[in-house]
């Protein structure tokens, strides 16, 4: 039993996903004067844990080791990412289980330096420092950004949002890591996004006739929306499979809770 145990046992750690800081919403009645603000990057988030590349679920990437043979012997957290507007390309690429030559595409773009000490700017620091001896990684540092106030962020917001960049991350300056949910980190969005699962599609009318015109998908609470906006042409000719969970965009609820004008973003980043 004894030796079945200790075979069994890299499954197990394989399995465990980490312990991740994330993101609240941002609220603008918040005074964010002094934080940090940087761009909130539409990649794959990876954790490297000083050995391996591990998705938020806690599945190891298999990425060549190319990819990361100058990768720090510590714990790093940030966005597996190419350009703008590239989610679909960056996914697939990074879901492969063999690795391959498309990871020629990618970056590993850092926003954290897990479990060090101090405030944000000192923990990334401890990387910063790192690759200076280290200069031909795949590895590349998010810009921080100080805040000056609240127009400042919207300002700011709004640059990346006309780029095509998904939103903005704020995070106050001197606290120290915390692997949960926060209200020292923050998302900024002009618009809400949610999860919800396909559970059907209606037939496409006009030019779609012959296509997909809508997703049919349940969100969370149980309530049926369509998501049909936002769909390209090879998406409704192949659209996700019944069962998969995809991500959209929306601009408040109805009075019925119901969210407004959804838009398809993507499917769910692993």
């Amino acid at each position: 039993m004894r030796y079945l145990y200790l075979l069994l046992l890299p499954l197990f750690l394989y399995a465990v996903k980490p312990e991740l800081l994330l993101l609240q919403k941002y609220d603008e009645s918040m005074d964010v004067s002094g934080w940090l603000m940087s761009e909130k990057l539409d990649g794959v988030r990876a954790y490297w844990d000083g050995e391996k590349l591990i998705s938020r679920g806690g599945k190891e990437f298999f990425a060549p080791k190319e990819f990361t043979k100058d990768f720090p012997p510590f714990a790093i957290d940030g966005e597996l990412w190419s350009k703008r507007d590239d989610f679909e390309n960056i996914s697939s690429i990074t879901s492969q289980k063999t690795p391959h030559k498309g990871w020629k595409q990618i970056t590993y773009n850092i926003f954290e330096v897990p479990y060090q000490k101090g405030g944000l700017l000192q923990r990334i620091n401890i990387l910063q420092n790192y690759l200076k001896t280290h200069p031909e990684t795949t590895i590349r540092m998010i810009k921080q950004i100080k805040c000056k106030n609240k127009n400042h962020l919207r300002n700011f917001l709004k640059e990346v949002e006309e780029k095509g960049g998904e939103g903005v991350v704020i995070r106050e300056l001197n606290a120290p890591y915390i692997a949960k949910r926060t209200n020292k980190s923050l998302k900024v969005k002009s618009f809400d996004d949610t999860e919800c699962k396909v559970i059907g599609y209606k037939q496409g009318k006009g030019k779609y006739s012959q296509k997909v015109g809508s997703l049919t998908c349940q969100l969370e609470n149980g309530k049926v929306i369509y998501l049909g906006s936002g769909l390209d042409d090879f998406q409704r000719e192949n659209p996700p499979e019944i069962g998969t969970v995809v991500t959209f965009k929306y601009y408040g609820l109805t009075k019925n809770g119901i969210p407004r004008f959804p838009v398809f973003l993507r499917l769910r980043k692993q």
